[in-house]
């Protein structure tokens, strides 16, 4: 072999070196990419999946569909009703006729949140009963709903009185507050991965706030609202969309309009990966609900995921 034929061979080897390398190098940056995507899609099923039964059973009662026929609720005007540890404002697990309710771009109850409580995004509650009866525990929120009576809510292990088992059954409380948080078990020096949490009844009673998934960056919410009143043609179908904190939902307010039924919740999530991502900036300028959110400018990926759950119960009173 001459020295020029080994030159050759030389330069041929590096060239196919160099391309063997260059294509290494792009599939593995392919794939942290499509890993890096597929995990935020993982979380944003996961998170959808756990709000979507509960907001889909919200203004459930047992055998009852009215909220007003269940005796023992109040508002948050009213003396308090039952002592809750923790409670997020005044009657805040028991003002059952606020269904569904929230706040728009901030954090506005009385408990503290974990970790404090993530700028400009909403707030849900979803105030109902559990699907199956169970027997009545003390210490535990329960309705004792009932078929041709008003429904009673109570704290102790007797059934109330005057009801019987052939046309009542008891159903424990279900109250979950969502809200987001700036921090979260995975969060690290220099890194405070966000979260969505919720704040949950449980017996005692008490409040308890648990993480639900780390990564939930933003959560903004909107009501389906049906603005007609009973009887017209169109009772039944959703007008229009609202924030949370609109004045039509507002009892205290001058606008508040007492036909108003919600029938759904729109809900929008920005979720954000856990760690940065090297080579990447995030540029993209997020515009969804009533947001507009500058472009971040840093190394997380990120994307926005919406849903349209519809209520299964909704009924308001008339």
């Amino acid at each position: 072999m001459t020295l020029v034929e080994l030159m050759v061979a030389l330069a041929i080897g590096s060239f196919l070196l160099v391309g063997a390398v260059t294509v290494f190098v792009q599939s593995r940056a392919t794939f942290r990419v499509t890993e890096s995507v597929a995990r935020l899609q993982e979380n944003a099923r996961f998170v959808l999946d756990a709000l979507e039964p509960d907001i889909r059973m919200a203004n459930y009662w047992g055998l009852t569909t009215r909220t007003n026929k269940v005796q023992g609720r109040a508002a948050p005007t009213d003396p308090v009703a039952f002592a809750v540890a923790g409670d997020c404002g005044n009657n805040w697990s028991v003002n059952l006729a606020a269904e569904i309710d929230g706040s728009n771009n901030g954090y506005d109850w009385d408990c503290a949140a974990n970790g404090g409580a993530q700028a400009n995004a909403d707030t849900l509650i979803i105030r109902r009963v559990e699907e199956d009866p169970t027997a009545p525990v003390a210490g535990r929120l329960q309705v004792q709903s009932a078929r041709f009576q008003d429904s009673q809510l109570f704290d102790t292990a007797d059934v109330p009185d005057g009801y019987s088992a052939a046309t009542s059954q008891t159903h424990a409380l279900v109250v979950n507050g969502y809200y987001v948080s700036p921090t979260s078990t995975l969060s690290t020096a220099g890194n405070n991965v966000p979260s969505l949490r919720v704040k949950t009844l449980l017996g005692g009673p008490r409040i308890e706030d648990r993480e639900v998934l780390p990564g939930v960056e933003d959560m903004q919410v909107q009501f389906g609202v049906d603005m007609d009143p009973p009887g017209a043609p169109n009772r039944g179908s959703i007008d229009r969309y609202v924030n949370p904190d609109d004045p039509i939902l507002d009892p205290t307010n001058a606008a508040f309009v007492p036909d108003a039924a919600i029938l759904s919740v729109r809900v929008w999530l920005r979720l954000r990966a856990e760690r940065p991502e090297v080579g990447f900036t995030d540029t993209t300028n997020y515009v969804y609900a009533d947001r507009d959110v500058a472009a971040p400018n840093d190394q997380f990926r990120r994307i926005v995921v919406s849903k349209t759950i519809y209520i299964r119960n909704a009924r308001p009173a008339t």
